[in-house]
Order: C-alpha cells, then sequence, then structure tokens
C-alpha cells in the first residue's frame, strides 16, 4: 500500500486474489498486480516492484519494540487484545489496533515488533523519495495509520467478513 503526495491510494499486489481480498476491505485509486520482493539480511531489507526500489535499514529496538517482541502470537491475533490495547495506542502513538473498513468488514492488528528505521533510499516510479522523514500528514488507508517515525512494524491483521460473504 503506497499513499503518493497528491493523496492518491496504490496497491501493488502480488496476486490478482491477494490484490481482490485487499481491494474488498481498503479502498485505493490504483492497482496494480506486479511482482513484490522483500529480502532481509540482518538489519537490512529491500522490497522491490516493477516502479519501486526500496531500501533501508533497522536500528535497535526500544523498550515499546521489546515488550510487543515478547506478545506471544496467540494472544496478539485475538480481537479482545486489540481491542483492549486500542485506546492506549491511540493516546500514545496516535495508532489504531482496531477498526471498522468498507463493505461492513471489521479488522484487528495484532502487533508483535516494532523497529525503528534507521536510515531509507527509495525510488518510485523513477522518482527519488528524497530523505527519511516522519510520516505527516498521517496516511489515509487502513482501519489504523503508521506510527509517525518510520519503523518496521510485525503485526497480524485480522479481518471479519460480513454475514454471508466468503473469499
Amino acid at each position: 500500500m503506497l499513499e503518493q503526495a497528491n493523496g492518491r491510494g496504490l496497491l501493488l499486489a502480488p496476486t490478482a486474489e491477494i490484490g481482490d481480498f485487499i481491494v474488498g476491505t481498503y479502498t485505493f485509486d490504483e492497482v496494480q498486480i506486479v511482482p513484490v520482493t522483500v529480502d532481509i539480511a540482518g538489519e537490512d531489507w529491500s522490497v522491490t516492484a516493477p516502479s519501486l526500489d526500496l531500501c533501508f535499514t533497522t536500528g535497535r529496538r526500544d523498550p515499546l519494540g521489546a515488550l510487543l517482541h515478547v506478545v506471544p502470537g496467540w494472544l496478539a491475533i485475538r480481537p479482545a487484545w486489540s481491542a483492549l490495547v486500542d485506546v492506549p495506542a491511540q493516546l500514545l502513538f496516535g495508532v489504531r489496533t482496531r477498526g471498522s473498513t468498507r463493505a461492513g468488514r471489521r479488522e484487528w492488528y495484532g502487533v508483535q515488533d516494532l523497529l525503528p528505521i534507521s536510515t531509507a533510499a527509495a525510488i518510485f516510479g523513477g522518482n527519488d523519495l528524497g530523505p527519511l522523514a516522519r510520516v505527516e500528514p498521517p496516511v489515509h488507508f487502513g482501519a489504523g495509520s503508521v506510527p509517525r517515525k518510520p519503523a518496521v512494524v510485525r503485526l497480524t491483521t485480522t479481518v471479519g467478513l460480513e454475514r454471508g460473504a466468503s473469499l
């Protein structure tokens, strides 16, 4: 999911099936079905697609990241856990851990890690995106948001479909 400087939402999906499910949950101005590759070598990450070349390095976990890192997966995926931590997440960090999406879907985020991004270089559509900066204004996609400071957030998203829906 990308939000361009003009506010247009773009989804780069690796398959039509994944793209269809995500479009059934969020609204985008454009969807491209393209190969998307993520490579991780220690602290160095790269994300590539035909129009995107992103490389970044993660830093050390802060105390919040260390706390999230010990949340067990079985707990993180529970909607009740997301509901419990939603208000503190909003008040302290300006992010949501649950919400509603289009077509009556409900969504819960189970966060299990937070790593700051210390350096980054990105080219999108042939244009250099410039230096690493705070995320301002906030993005407009999804039921939640993203941390104000660039970070890698490991999470499980649970999407509750409307009654009678199928995948």
